[in-house]
């Protein structure tokens, strides 16, 4: 299990692509590659390469039924954003959880429908 969560960690970059096939759901290389480029300058065919390495790694799957290959999300987004979010705070903050928020809520202005919105899953979480 552990040896696949390891495979499974994307870079900064296929977190990237992760985020365009998560909002879009399953895509082509063209669409993904255009929705990047919103964002950020970026060549198709880096694209392309970054996104046959996430297949090979099993965090993407083609489908090359087609002409045009497509490609989709392996992992749930949930469960890749807790894996990466429990390493995270494991790394920096001891597992604290607390510290994590802390540290979140210090350092920027957090408006007053956030802080709604963590009273009431605390709320929620104390029932």
């Amino acid at each position: 299990m552990e040896e696949q969560n390891k495979q499974l960690e994307p870079t900064k970059s296929e977190l990237e692509i992760l985020q365009v096939l998560w909002e879009k759901g399953p895509s082509t290389v063209r669409t993904v590659n255009d929705e990047l480029l919103k964002q950020k300058d970026v060549n198709y065919t880096t694209t392309l390469k970054l996104m046959q390495i996430m297949a090979d790694k099993n965090i993407l799957k083609r489908d090359e039924s087609q002409m045009k290959h497509i490609y989709s999300v392996v992992e749930e987004e949930q469960d890749t954003k807790a894996h990466l979010l429990n390493k995270f705070v494991d790394a920096m903050y001891k597992g604290s959880a607390s510290k994590l928020v802390m540290q979140l809520l210090g350092n920027k202005k957090t408006s007053q429908q956030d802080l709604q919105d963590i009273k009431d899953l605390l709320n929620k979480l104390e029932e």
